[in-house]
């Protein structure tokens, strides 16, 4: 008997040559050139004691394994090697006797022979077979391991083999490796497992057929009862695990993201959709679903970016109707496109603003001599609700009944009340004479009496006492006509259309969206937000107001240089104080049949105006933003002025 010594180092021996023995087979099944083999091998090559494994015919990959070819089951497989199979495998199921005493010379010269034809293929079928020479080597001794070993390696070999041969569908070498199998010990548990698969693959092979002619022939999933699709589904049923199948669906994916790749290459992004969704029911989690799926986004943001840098181009040229045409296949396209928003508002407010933004300054510049127009900003279209709402203070008949009106064409208003020095330059250029020069002379403070007073000296060119005003203030003492003498002229040197806000526009832009009693709340504001009447303010002579905000003092008895008070929230200076404002309109008791679009409500040759707004001597109901009153066109006062508009 040998030495514990001996036992010792053979076992440790033993050891170390299985895991050279796992290593090689791993290298061998993932870099299979390392040991100058080829990996295209077909699975109908191998055979019980066909020796060395042969190279595949011309065109087989390792990737792509085919079926026998008496029976077409449908795409290629990749299949692990049955080496790579049994050494993951292992041991762990093998029972092997404890050995007591050391292999003899005779049995040490059968298990050679054994291993050799073991490596060679040679697994059963003769007595030159590995099983043959491992079965002679137990019955010489009983206790051999290495013999018991091998015999199990070669059991796990032939199983390997088998499993692989019905994966591909080749029924009839698993037949003749399984009638091998029979014949080796312990095997009866995996011989009727294979059978049962056997029996499956019998079921399944005529399914696979028919599935590969129809996938050949173009019928992947349609039409329903017709289709290859169908029928691996079928197989899948009968044998979850078949990989034919599952192969089979992968290739019938493949013809569906076909048509999805087709389909935008036609610019039909919808159908690729469509398509992409069809796909993702066959196999979700699929690469090639991923890489199309990707590709597909790709296409469609180059498409959709094309078409929005199309639209931008058309509407920088003014053709609005082609730009939102593009902008909406660009969206139908890809509706999160980066662009589009910003796009969009830049569409609405070129409709609705003239390309503006609702709350921009700008000026426009004179088309035949050097000049412009006052500062403009733009007013956002919207609706409110004009007039005094039942229950405000102050609330007269001639603000009611409240009404709603729609303000949808974009217009921009002058920031401040037309001033002295603008009013100045369109009579210099124009030559125009207005109604205090032509008629003579205006309605002024007198500071004697507190009260406003005829002067017949009184011009546009004199303040609201009658003294020479400063360039920086809003114009005064002028009529309704010279109102409109210089919004045409404006029209004329703009090329542009200029006019007086219409009542219902003048009363929005007021406003600025909110719906107290005053644009700044509904009492004594608590900064100075105007030119109003306060309790602190006193004349030059000491006056006080008999009826003014308590508590309020802005420190002006007269109208205020332009911008001198917070703008409301549409960025309007002095829209609610200072002075008020001639507009449009004709005068009318009331608001029956007013109206609703923001137009100007107009009678032919009526001679009655509206004057909007609170001014530096209005008291605090005269001052909310429903007040309105009517005054003779040809009234000139130091307490009325006006402000332009300008069509967007």
């Amino acid at each position: 008997m040998p030495s514990k010594e001996t036992v010792r180092r053979q076992r440790a021996l033993g050891g170390a040559v299985g895991v050279v023995v796992l290593g090689m087979a791993l290298v061998y099944h993932f870099f299979p050139r390392v040991f100058h083999v080829e990996p295209s091998v077909t699975v109908t090559q191998r055979a019980m004691n066909l020796g060395t494994i042969q190279p595949a015919t011309s065109g087989a990959t390792a990737e792509h394994l085919q079926a026998p070819p008496e029976v077409d089951a449908g795409p290629p497989l990749t299949l692990a090697p049955s080496d790579v199979i049994v050494a993951r495998l292992g041991n762990k199921n093998a029972k092997l006797p404890e050995q007591l005493s050391a292999d003899t010379p005779e049995v040490e010269t059968l298990l050679t022979r054994a291993g050799k034809a073991l490596r060679a293929g040679q697994l059963a079928g003769d007595d030159n077979s590995a099983a043959a020479l491992y079965e002679q080597a137990l019955k010489l001794k009983p206790d051999s391991r290495r013999a018991a070993q091998g015999l199990y390696e070669v059991r796990a070999r032939l199983v390997a083999e088998i499993n692989q041969d019905v994966a591909v569908g080749d029924a009839d070498s698993a037949s003749e490796l399984l009638d091998a199998l029979k014949t080796l010990p312990e095997s009866n548990d995996d011989v009727a497992q294979l059978q049962a698969k056997l029996k499956t693959l019998a079921q399944v092979r005529p399914l696979l057929a028919k599935a590969a002619a129809l996938l050949q022939q173009g019928n992947a999933d349609q039409p329903a009862g017709n289709n290859a699709l169908e029928l691996y589904r079928q197989v899948q049923q009968l044998d979850a695990d078949n990989a034919v199948a599952q192969q089979g669906i992968l290739q019938v994916q493949r013809a569906i993201l076909d048509r999805a790749l087709a389909a935008v290459a036609q610019n039909d992004f919808k159908g690729a959709d469509q398509a992409l969704a069809q796909a993702t029911q066959v196999a979700p989690d699929s690469l090639a679903l991923r890489d199309v799926h990707a590709r597909v986004d790709g296409m469609r943001q180059a498409r959709a970016s094309g078409l929005l840098a199309q639209a931008r181009s058309a509407l920088d040229a003014g053709n609005l109707a082609l730009a939102q045409q593009l902008a909406e296949q660009a969206k139908g396209i890809s509706p999160d496109l980066a662009g589009l928003a910003d796009f969009g508002e830049r569409l609405t407010n070129a409709r609705l603003y003239a390309s503006y933004k609702p709350g921009q300054v700008f000026t426009d510049r004179f088309v035949d001599t050097p000049g412009q127009t006052p500062s403009m900003v733009v007013v956002p279209t919207g609706s409110f609700q004009m007039g005094a709402p039942d229950g405000e203070a102050g609330r007269q008949d001639a603000e009611t009944p409240q009404h709603e009106v729609t303000i949808g064409k974009g217009f921009a208003l002058s920031r401040t009340s037309v001033t002295v020095g603008q009013f100045r330059e369109f009579v210099r250029a124009s030559g125009y004479q207005p109604d205090s020069v032509k008629l003579g002379g205006a309605s002024v403070y007198d500071e004697g009496t507190g009260a406003m007073r005829d002067d017949t000296s009184a011009s546009w060119q004199d303040d609201y006492a009658g003294h020479p005003a400063d360039s920086r203030l809003p114009v005064v003492n002028i009529s309704w006509n010279d109102a409109k003498a210089y919004a045409d002229w404006l029209s004329q040197r703009t090329g542009k259309t200029y006019r007086l806000p219409s009542e219902a526009e003048f009363e929005y832009a007021l406003r600025g969206g909110t719906t107290s009693r005053y644009w700044w709340g509904d009492g004594t504001p608590g900064s100075k937000v105007e030119n109003l009447t306060g309790s602190g303010d006193r004349s030059p002579s000491g006056r006080r107001w008999s009826n003014a905000f308590p508590g309020y003092r802005d420190g002006f008895w007269g109208p205020a240089p332009a911008m001198n008070f917070a703008p409301n929230p549409f960025g309007l200076y002095d829209i609610d104080g200072n002075v008020s404002e001639w507009v449009q309109d004709c005068w009318h008791d009331s608001y029956l049949r007013a109206p609703r679009d923001g137009s100007a409500w107009v009678n032919p040759g009526c001679g009655i105006r509206v004057v909007r707004g609170g001014s530096w001597g209005s008291s605090p109901d005269q001052v909310r933003s429903a007040y309105r009153q009517g005054a003779d066109a040809s009234v000139r006062s130091g307490r009325v002025g006006f402000r332009v508009l300008r069509e967007l």
